[in-house]
């Protein structure tokens, strides 16, 4: 059974950072596959925010957090780091990892009906 573990939100003030962290204990199984980073605010539908490939050859953005926050993976492809800084109030919501499930794909899906596996989720809220 697939598993992926999130790590690193909390509670921060308007132009604070938070680095969010996403990693399975299968780990050659995740190395291979584009990570997606997502976020749900209350009453919103869930919303893409970042996502890169299994070789971090390709990144994107959501337009809002362009500048602001970098996705990043290491050389053992393994944890996915989404560093946020300059964080706004309108950034808090319940940010979730997810692995699209076609290994070597040559970018990273936008919808989140394309995504498989999803962590937990992790809280960020971000006071004014």
């Amino acid at each position: 059974q697939v598993q992926l573990v999130e790590s690193g939100g909390g509670l921060v003030q308007a132009g604070g950072s938070l680095r969010l962290s996403c990693s399975s204990p299968q780990a050659p199984w995740f190395s291979r596959r584009s990570v997606g980073w997502f976020r749900q605010a209350p009453g919103k539908e869930r919303q893409f925010v970042a996502g890169i490939t299994w070789n971090g050859a390709v990144v994107n953005y959501l337009d809002s957090v362009q500048g602001r926050f970098t996705i990043s993976r290491g050389l053992s492809k393994s944890p996915v780091d989404l560093q946020m800084n300059d964080l706004k109030p309108e950034d808090t919501a319940v940010y979730y990892c997810a692995v699209y499930s076609t290994e070597f794909f040559f970018t990273t899906p936008q919808e989140a009906s394309h995504y498989d596996y999803w962590g937990q989720g992790t809280q960020v809220t971000v006071s004014s």
